[in-house]
Order: structure tokens, then C-alpha cells, then sequence
């Protein structure tokens, strides 16, 4: 049974190598609308949807200056909180925290680890395709990798848009679906007001946990 999670994505901006950062700094931007759906995606796919949401958000330099080119030189102003910090807590119970952060210079943190009644399973960085997955079982004292159950482990972009065409084909319901990118919005939406409005918020939106890709499947199959 899952108690916890944690997920982070901690970096200093984009304004180095971006060649026209300002929107990030803007309203609609910011650490959690820029980087928060891949985290809050990957957990309500492995946990099922959020019941309730606070947070605690800051705007730690209020202006940034590109060191990219073409606009090398350029001060943005800071208008939306560059370091978020939410407490999610979902329908089955366990209780997750995500902070998302465009103010920290290092960190070794872009990874999920979900904490359970029986062990801890620690997953990479839902910013890529790949990675190692490792559990570590109640009692024991190393941590084991998990071999990859399926495929799809590189930069496969497509695949959400290929299971969509599997759902219409066959009458499923589609993974990547409107209903859980709104559920996604809404919760980032309420990390944001609940910092500035200090509470608690209970969610209006829900989804349907996505359902697991079936074993077993050959390169360029989506279902069985």
C-alpha cells in the first residue's frame, strides 16, 4: 500500500541557454507549469488521482539576466513564484511531495521514490524515457534494480499520440487523456492558490488512473 511520495525537479532556469527565456518567468510559466505535468503525470500514473492540494511558493531573484544568445545581456522581470512546493494528497491515501524549483544552482534530485507498506521503489527522472528502476523490500539491505517490463525506453515522443489512435480504433479509453491533463492543470493551479490564499484546497477535477500497457508487447505495439 503507498504512503508516500516524493518528487523534485530542481534547476537555476533556463535563461542560459534559452534563446528567448522570458516567457518562463511570465504568467502561465514558472517552474511547475514549465516542468510540473511530466512529475504529476508520472505519479497519477502510478498512484491514481489527487483529493487535495496545498503549497508554498516564492519568488526568490526577482530579476533574471540572459546569458544566451541572441539576447545576452537582457534583465527579465520575475512575475510568478520560481520555487513551488506542493503537498498532494491522493484518493488512495498516501500523501506526496512535489517541489519544483527554477532558484537552486545543483541538485541530485530529478527522480520519484514512492514509499509503501512493504518497501520503497525509487523511479528516474520522468523528464526522459529511460533509467533505472530499484526497490528496496521491507527488511532488506540494498537496494535491486527492476529489469524494464516494456519497451518505449527512448526518446519516443509519438507514443501518446499512437495510443490515442489504438483507443479510437478499438474503444478504449486513451492513456494520455484530456481528462488527466486537466486533471494535471488543476492541480498545479491549486499548489499555486493555496500558497497565496494559505489553505488547503480540495480539488473539483478527477481522472481514471491510466491503465498499465500490457506485457509482453513488440516494438510498435501499443495493445494486445
Amino acid at each position: 500500500e503507498p504512503i508516500a511520495a516524493t518528487a523534485f525537479m530542481m534547476c537555476h532556469g533556463h535563461e542560459s541557454w534559452h534563446p528567448d527565456p522570458e516567457f518562463y518567468y511570465k504568467v502561465g510559466g514558472g517552474p511547475m507549469f514549465d516542468m510540473g505535468p511530466y512529475y504529476l503525470t508520472a505519479l497519477i500514473n502510478l498512484m491514481g488521482p489527487v483529493k487535495r492540494a496545498t503549497g508554498s511558493a516564492r519568488i526568490t531573484f526577482p530579476e533574471r539576466t540572459i546569458t544566451s544568445q541572441p539576447k545576452y545581456g537582457t534583465v527579465i522581470k520575475v512575475d510568478v513564484p520560481t520555487h513551488v512546493a506542493g503537498v498532494l494528497d491522493f484518493e488512495n491515501g498516501a500523501v506526496a511531495t512535489i517541489v519544483t524549483s527554477f532558484d537552486v544552482w545543483a541538485a541530485e534530485l530529478p527522480n520519484i521514490e514512492i514509499y509503501g507498506t512493504q518497501g520503497s521503489l525509487h523511479v528516474p527522472d520522468p523528464n526522459g524515457f529511460g533509467g533505472q528502476v530499484r526497490v528496496r523490500r521491507a527488511g532488506a539491505k540494498e537496494w535491486a534494480e527492476v529489469p524494464l517490463a516494456f519497451g518505449y525506453s527512448e526518446n519516443a515522443r509519438g507514443v501518446g499520440v499512437a495510443d490515442m489512435a489504438y483507443a479510437l480504433r478499438f474503444g478504449r479509453r486513451n492513456r494520455a487523456s484530456g481528462e488527466l491533463a486537466y486533471h494535471v492543470l488543476d492541480i498545479m493551479h491549486a499548489i499555486h492558490d493555496a500558497s497565496r490564499e494559505g489553505r488547503h484546497i480540495q480539488l473539483e477535477s478527477t481522472c481514471q488512473r491510466p491503465a498499465p500497457l500490457p506485457l509482453g508487447l513488440r516494438n510498435g505495439e501499443l495493445d494486445r
